[in-house]
């Protein structure tokens, strides 16, 4: 790995400074952490240094003199002279950009990367001033689609092979490469095959030219324009670091920034682009009260929040819940659940939507892992959704460690993943046979004695989560427990939902009070009870299923969500959907009028993702800041604001002044995020983060699950419902780019269950579940265990089917 050797150090000399560096560090990085810059278009600190564009040549005194050599390809060692701005260097640099620059077309003045461009700026300082061929310059078609997200204009290429090393070393994803030779070399992709991949925005922005560029973002800026704030990615709970961009109040860029303790400055399609609906002409940006006549109505803030108001004090407190939180800032998630718990009474809340796992798996296991844990991994366990899907930017973290620092990747799912390629044990198992699977892991039996003796040299990183909705989510638990044993473990429960671990953590949950206190923690209760001046509701609350069941039977008054949609994002799409018509009076705090919203009684505006300022929390418990660029729509405003409002009508206050002041509240109040304030965010080591503290001792790991009631014979079909990172939800569906790219819906089996059933590829078929069925084409997937039928969750009208475990499939009609 390098680890050692790198944490020595050797002295040596570059322009007649003397300077201390790691001992084996690529010369062009060691300079440039000293401050002397040398000139590079190939090298990028991520991939392997290939010395191809030779834009780094420098002196480095050698046995025989002065030896020119490129910087980016030679490691240091003790005692090195060098030499950056000799005459040679110079006219070395001044020859290759001059080379470059014979075919490179002058489209400055149009090209996307005018102004921001390496090219440019390098020609600038380091070029001849002028070029001495006035030959014709060498045509392509410009530009021309190579997905529906990216282009490529050929003609101002510089074949660096920054985009084709992307794809190859970091993602997996080889969907472009150099064609054709000499002087016809070109980048492409393979015939009637898109560079569709999850994450060919990053060869946009680490392209150092305009040959790549972004179809969202193309003419819609130039950087002089732009307006930029650093900010924590929502999509998921990976927390990735961007910068936000905007033109004319308007965010019409985000860009990866490199943070060594999160996303190495990559990010997912889904991150990069989903901007775009907070854009959108659907957004809601005035209160909107539903009629009698079942339509909406726009309203005043004063009257809407008068309404919900009223609503709620005529309610019993008992027959008041709210689901969501998740989607917001730390600060939103704390005033939710203090309005809930102090104001209106009522212990029914939850942030998840029954697609997570045990809030106090994912808040209180121990021993935690971190994302930069896999760095030092010997040995990986991945038992839960497919990475590349659900949490994209951690799959390339794990891909590194696999592919790159020699870490043994043990994948155990129901099908075929994205790390399946660099792991050294894959295990496939049928949906519902996950407890007799760990039971022989654990033992080691058979052919899963290999894997097992994989996971016995440490130290080792877990990484637990639910591989489908339609299995049990205590069999997470179950695999925690066992990794817990493993040598030198570090646990890291996998939640999807952007700001999940954090909402749970403030308290939006019927099991926990914020900071990570149980909610049967008697000094706990007391100690925030004092600090709220108000007493906590009694009794056990309802989490998210037992809250949509209530409503169901018409046990409920009131409803809230708090950009939540259940009708959608819920495993049982119609209970949902049925608990919402039947609940009296529903209240939605969201951007969109979405499947949710449209069935509630009042909609209020809220801002969404750069419109406010807070803090979030990601999957390994590290809290960031998000930060505020551009104003919300209308008159959307914080939830937080939206809810001290809705207090006050009740005679009651949240003190939510701002944002900053709930943050502050929340250091006070809640034991796990004390001295975490928005200066150490801000400013220094913290602007990567910090971790949460993890509890000082926690309960045994227990609920392992048994096998289910009733075992699926051979001949019977189970499903394995999982989410894909393109769905129908409100980022994707309003965003137009993203929307393009949503794969079609449908119902995949293994070939010999095709042919057992009498089907072909294309087939229309039934899919039956426990609470709908639903029409689909049929797909053959040999990944498959036999007797699988794997479903997208939340395509077409997949979230209907229900997550039961046994379904039946016959050709429709």
């Amino acid at each position: 790995r390098g680890s050692a050797r790198l944490a020595e150090r050797v002295t040596i000399t570059v322009d007649g400074k003397e300077m201390s560096v790691p001992a084996g560090s690529l010369l062009i990085e060691a300079a440039q952490d000293e401050g002397v810059y040398i000139p590079r278009f190939c090298w990028h600190k991520r991939m392997k240094p290939v010395g191809m564009c030779r834009m780094c040549l420098v002196e480095v005194e050698g046995p025989r003199g002065m030896l020119l050599t490129t910087a980016c390809t030679m490691r240091v060692n003790d005692g090195m002279q060098v030499d950056t701005q000799s005459d040679v260097v110079k006219k070395a640099q001044e020859g290759v950009l001059e080379f470059l620059l014979i075919n490179h077309p002058l489209d400055c003045p149009v090209c996307d990367r005018g102004g921001e461009c390496p090219l440019q700026d390098q020609t600038m300082a380091y070029g001849p001033g002028e070029s001495r061929f006035v030959e014709e310059k060498r045509h392509f078609e410009k530009p021309i689609d190579i997905s529906e997200l990216v282009k490529l204009d050929r003609e101002r290429c510089i074949l660096c092979a920054r985009c084709t090393r992307f794809s190859d070393e970091i993602s997996g994803d080889p969907l472009i490469e150099f064609v054709d030779r000499g002087y016809g070399t070109q980048v492409l992709t393979f015939p009637d095959e898109p560079f569709a991949s999850y994450f060919s925005g990053n060869t946009v922005q680490i392209c150092p030219v305009g040959a790549l560029t972004a179809t969202p973002y193309r003419f819609r800026a130039r950087p002089w324009d732009l307006e930029a704030v650093e900010s924590t990615c929502q999509q998921c709970s990976v927390g990735c670091r961007v910068s936000l961009q905007s033109s004319q109040n308007t965010i019409v860029r985000l860009n990866a920034v490199d943070n060594d303790a999160t996303n190495h400055g990559w990010l997912c399609d889904k991150g990069r682009f989903s901007f775009e609906y907070l854009s959108s002409p659907h957004r809601v940006g005035t209160p909107l009260v539903k009629g009698a006549d079942g339509e909406f109505a726009e309203a005043t803030w004063g009257d809407a929040i008068g309404l919900v108001a009223d609503r709620l004090r005529d309610a019993d407190d008992t027959r008041v819940a709210a689901l969501g939180g998740a989607r917001g800032t730390n600060e939103d998630a704390y005033a939710f659940g203090k309005f809930m718990r102090t104001v209106v009474g009522s212990p029914h809340l939850d942030a998840q939507l029954g697609d997570g796992l045990d809030p106090q798996l994912v808040v209180g296991v121990t021993p935690r892992a971190t994302i930069p844990d896999l760095e030092t991994a010997r040995a990986i366990l991945l038992w839960g959704p497919d990475l590349k899907e659900e949490l994209p930017v951690l799959y390339l973290r794990v891909r590194r460690a696999a592919q790159e620092l020699g870490a043994k990747l043990v994948v155990v799912h129901p099908r075929r993943t994205g790390l399946d390629d660099v792991a050294a044990h894959k295990i496939t198992y049928r949906p519902g046979q996950g407890p007799a699977v760990l039971r022989r892991l654990a033992a080691g039996e058979g052919e899963l004695a290999e894997a097992r003796a994989a996971l016995a040299d440490g130290p080792v990183v877990a990484l637990v989560g639910r591989p489908g909705l339609a299995e049990d989510p205590r069999l997470a638990e179950a695999v925690a427990a066992f990794a817990a044993g493993l040598p030198d473990a570090g646990i890291m429960p996998l939640e999807r939902r952007g700001n999940v671990v954090g909402a749970l953590d403030m308290g939006l949950s019927p099991s926990l009070l914020p900071g990570r206190v149980a909610i049967d923690d008697a000094a706990g209760r007391a100690a925030l009870a004092e600090a709220w001046g108000a007493d906590l509701p009694e009794g056990d609350g309802l989490g998210a299923a037992g809250i949509l069941a209530a409503a169901e039977a018409g046990d409920l008054d009131v409803l809230l969500l708090l950009g939540a949609d259940p009708a959608d994002d819920y495993p049982q799409g119609n209970v949902a959907d049925a608990a919402l018509a039947r609940t009296p009076f529903v209240v939605a705090f969201d951007l969109f009028l979405t499947d949710s919203s449209r069935q509630a009684d009042v909609v209020l505006p809220v801002s969404g993702f750069g419109e406010s300022e807070g803090t979030v929390t990601n999957v390994e418990g590290r809290v960031q800041k998000v930060n505020r660029l551009v104003p919300a729509p209308g008159a959307a405003r914080p939830a937080w604001s939206v809810l001290e409002d809705v207090a006050a009508r009740l005679g009651a206050s949240l003190g939510a002044v701002s944002a900053e002041a709930l943050s502050k509240e929340i250091a006070e109040v809640a034991p796990a995020y004390g001295g975490i304030s928005w200066d150490l965010l801000d400013f220094g080591d913290g602007r990567e983060g910090v971790v949460v503290p993890g509890p000082e001792a926690t309960q045994p790991l227990q609920h392992a699950p048994a096998d289910p009631a009733v075992q699926p014979s051979a001949r019977d079909l189970v499903l394995h419902l999982a989410r894909v990172l393109y769905d129908d939800g409100v980022h994707v569906r309003f965003g137009p780019s993203l929307a393009r790219v949503v794969p079609v819906a449908a119902a995949y089996v293994h070939p010999n269950d095709a042919t057992r059933l009498g089907l072909t590829a294309g087939t229309l078929v039934t899919v039956a579940g426990d609470r709908g069925e639903i029409d689909l084409p049929l797909g053959l997937d040999e990944s498959l265990a036999p007797g699988t039928v794997y479903v997208p969750f939340n395509l077409d009208e997949t979230s209907e089917l229900g997550n039961a475990l046994a379904v039946t499939l016959e050709a429709a009609g």
